[in-house]
């Protein structure tokens, strides 16, 4: 149990603030209210804060591994505030200037797009930046990307076919939307590009944890919380919500927990165990699996923070220490498959692109994270509700929410903002 201090617990200041789940998007309500001088009681039903975004110390590779991979850009600024509300900023790190290297295994070519300094993209008039068998006009499909409306897929504004697409457009909108990119949402992949690359290099520089995820996003919340008016309840979970004249009333844990007349509560849990709380709430209701491999490397390390992979069946490696991980998104297919095969074929990618033997092969861990997202379609993105739910003073947080981005880190920061400033709108009136 994480208590507040002094006399919080005693006055409450007559209202209260009760968030139902201790993932990024609790953590980014709770960090947002209390700074707003507000009183916070968070319920969480595991032993531990973060959600999906966690790290764990793993007895196979004797290293501390996150359970899944995530890049974050310096363009997402929901972020970039929570971390500076943690003083924790130092706990990213990237390069001086914005650049993603790529390699092909189908032909070992490699590249590296560099983002320009500008919104429109002026490197890529320098074949020297352009990534190899690609031709100015090939770009131009990004215009019809802009022109897209939220029924539109991807597939329906690009050829899915051609080198720009297999080097370039695909690696980037799986990483991006975590669904076949085909099928994916147009209209928000357009959101989030208009946000980081539409904004110039300074925007999209690529950001890892020095350490480990949960000493960047969830450790600093937890320390921060600690010496504010904020009391997290570990192993709580909320079995009900009680509602009465369109209000909740009271939530069921291991006892009843009334809510007063101005006390609000958000709900921050998954989108499944949302509708499970709250029956008459529509929700996306089809998932993705992302499927992350760790491997602990003996001898040399490679000395490459990050790499996209084109014709492999891993899509993204990162290096962190003697680790080398691995990420492959939408996955559900793969996920069928068992971790021994799936962990083979992720090292014969590992060890072609950084030229590595049987010998340098240490333990590993394959993760299958099942639902890590919903599924980016647009009809999927039309079940996203608003942080408003059918009752006056609950309120939604949660990367499945409709924020207008997608089901991201930078997503479930904002969702706790978003919701957390309803709340206190609610209050004030």
């Amino acid at each position: 149990m994480l208590d507040c201090p002094s006399l919080w617990c005693a006055v409450k200041a007559n209202e209260e603030i009760h968030i139902i789940g201790a993932g990024l998007a609790g953590l980014s309500a709770a960090v947002q209210l209390v700074e707003a001088g507000k009183c916070v009681r968070i319920y969480e039903a595991t032993s531990s804060a973060g959600g999906r975004c966690r790290s764990f110390y793993d007895g196979r590779l004797e290293r501390i591994i996150d359970n899944g991979n995530h890049l974050i850009l310096s363009g997402n600024k929901s972020v970039m505030r929570y971390l500076e509300l943690l003083g924790a900023e130092n706990e990213l790190k990237g390069p001086e200037l914005a650049e993603f290297p790529f390699i092909d295994l189908a032909d070992n070519s490699s590249w590296t797009v560099r983002p320009g300094s500008r919104a429109i993209p002026w490197s890529i008039f320098n074949s020297k930046w352009r990534i190899p068998g690609i031709s100015i006009k090939n770009y131009y499909s990004i215009w019809r990307l802009s022109q897209a409306t939220p029924s539109d897929t991807v597939g329906a504004c690009f050829d899915t076919d051609g080198v720009i697409w297999h080097r370039f457009w695909r690696p980037i909108i799986v990483s991006v939307l975590n669904t076949d990119p085909a099928y994916a949402s147009a209209n928000l992949l357009w959101k989030t590009l208009k946000e980081t690359f539409g904004l110039g290099e300074v925007a999209c520089r690529p950001l890892l944890a020095v350490r480990s995820l949960s000493q960047a996003l969830v450790d600093p919340a937890l320390s921060y919380l600690s010496g504010k008016s904020c009391k997290l309840d570990f192993n709580k979970r909320v079995r009900k919500i009680i509602s009465e004249d369109q209000r909740v009333k009271g939530i069921e844990t291991t006892d009843l927990v009334e809510i007063g007349e101005r006390d609000a509560v958000i709900l921050s849990v998954p989108p499944y165990s949302a509708a499970q709380l709250a029956p008459n709430l529509i929700v996306p209701n089809t998932f993705q699996t992302i499927v992350n491999g760790h491997f602990r490397i003996e001898g040399r390390s490679p000395e490459a923070n990050f790499i996209g992979v084109v014709g492999g069946m891993a899509e993204w490696l990162f290096v962190r220490g003697d680790v080398v991980s691995v990420t492959i998104s939408a996955a559900n297919e793969l996920s069928k498959i068992s971790e021994v095969e799936i962990a083979d074929k992720m090292w014969a990618d590992i060890s072609s692109v950084f030229g590595l033997g049987s010998s340098n092969r240490g333990p590993s861990r394959v993760i299958k994270e099942k639902r890590a997202t919903f599924e980016q379609t647009p009809e999927q993105v039309a079940r996203r509700p608003s942080a408003r739910a059918e009752f006056t003073n609950m309120f939604l947080a949660g990367d499945w929410t409709d924020t207008g981005i997608p089901a991201t880190i930078e997503g479930a920061v904002r969702s706790g903002i978003i919701a957390a400033n309803s709340a206190l709108e609610y209050m004030e009136n």
